[in-house]
């Protein structure tokens, strides 16, 4: 499937039909606690606002991949996980994925 939609209209082929995915789009916001982050990522340590964008098949399973990429990157979720339904910035793949993971550090006030 992922060859079929690297084009440029697959927003287009997505929305009227054309291009068909178990997966649903959606955009998670978390309050927590930035430790030492993995590689290719930056917060200083301490009390921070994660956001990832993410296709999964419903909003249990794209929680866990947050709480489960979160935890694997050195951020633990301290508070509920707000869950949009978003339009993609990236076409679905054959497997539920994640992107655009970016971290606010803040105060903890």
């Amino acid at each position: 499937m992922t060859e079929d939609i690297a084009g440029k209209n697959w927003k287009l082929d997505l929305r009227y039909g054309r291009l068909i995915t178990p997966f649903r789009h959606f955009t998670l916001i978390a309050n927590g606690i930035a430790g030492e982050l993995g590689a290719g990522f930056k917060c200083p340590e301490g009390p921070a606002i994660m956001s990832m964008k993410t296709w999964a098949t419903d909003t249990n399973e794209a929680a866990d991949m947050f709480v489960v990429i979160g935890r694997q990157i050195g951020f633990a979720v301290t508070d509920k996980i707000d869950i949009y339904e978003t339009e993609p910035d990236q076409p679905p793949g054959d497997n539920p994925h994640e992107y655009a993971i970016s971290f606010v550090p803040h105060s903890g006030a």
